[in-house]
């Protein structure tokens, strides 16, 4: 029974509640590659999201606003990308950094600002559990089957896509590109956004430095995925398994101390994404026109 309970339901569990902020934050770096825009600032979208859910339930009472709250910071982050990305043109990888680092510095501003150095109140408003799972939690699933249909089932999918791929064949026919760009930055800061939020949420605060490389392990997945919503998402289950299973690990009775050190456990989910990027990288031909910037003659 006790097998049972930590080996088979706690890590089904663990690997759900850890996969889900990343099939979130996968996706949305799905939408805005697919488009033709590098986001590595998911990272401090997912941040920004984390923080802003707290606050949002915090303040609001309620924490349906603090997930609102959630997308809002994520979108605007991913507002200050594509302007500079997609109107100045500014190097995607640089941008993507300098989004990190400012929601790095005025997140945790805010935080000792607002809370003060004892944190977020501990009766904070969260979403209900259902079996030891948040209830966003499935919204993660769902995204994937909404994402798989919108990108390969509808004209804006077509539109989406063909501007990753070909944006001056697309601009002849009329497709505006900037406009594409711009919406597919805000779906994938929004969409982190809501990961961060799950992230905060289920431990019911925010701390410093909680999303601690998950936006990078979406990124992972994303390449792993090979840009495919469904691969993308079994990609973001297999690190979730990582994470749920490290968290593990340090209880095994008959494991040597020295493979049960926490900063030895922390890393494996790291270490399995670098062996998968290594493995898969060569493998996955990304969008075209991601990267370069598109100037409309």
């Amino acid at each position: 029974m006790e097998f049972y309970e930590v080996w088979i339901k706690g890590l089904a569990v663990a690997t759900l509640i850890f996969a889900s902020p990343l099939i979130l934050a996968a996706l949305g770096g799905l939408f805005s590659e697919r488009s033709g825009i590098v986001n590595i600032g998911l990272e401090g979208m997912m941040t920004a999201g984390a923080f802003f859910a707290v606050y949002g339930s915090a303040t609001g009472g309620n924490w349906v606003f603090g997930v609102v709250l959630a997308i809002l910071a994520g979108a605007a982050l991913g507002l200050i990308h594509a302007v500079a990305t997609i109107t100045f043109q500014a190097d995607q990888i640089v941008s993507g950094t300098a989004v990190i680092l400012i929601a790095a510095g005025l997140v945790n501003f805010l935080n000792l600002t607002l809370f003060g150095p004892e944190g977020s109140p501990s009766d904070l408003s969260i979403p209900p559990r259902i079996a030891g799972v948040s209830s966003l939690v499935p919204l993660a699933f769902i995204a994937v089957a909404v994402s798989v249909f919108v990108i390969f089932r509808t004209p804006f999918g077509l539109r989406l896509r063909s501007v990753g791929e070909h944006p001056r064949a697309a601009d002849t026919v009329g497709i505006n590109v900037y406009r594409m760009r711009y919406i597919a930055v805000l779906i994938s800061g929004a969409l982190a956004g809501l990961a961060g939020a799950l992230i905060s949420f289920n431990v019911s605060s925010y701390t410093e430095n909680m999303v601690a490389g998950n936006g990078f392990i979406a990124l992972a997945a994303l390449i792993f995925g090979k840009w495919k919503p469904v691969p993308v998402m079994l990609a973001c289950l297999l690190f979730g398994f990582s994470q749920g299973l490290a968290s593990r690990l340090g209880g095994v009775g008959w494991l040597p101390e020295a493979l049960k050190s926490p900063e030895l456990l922390n890393s494996l989910p790291y270490v399995i994404t670098l062996i998968a990027i290594a493995g898969f990288v060569g493998k996955s031909v990304a969008p075209a026109a991601v990267g370069k910037p598109y100037v409309k003659h």
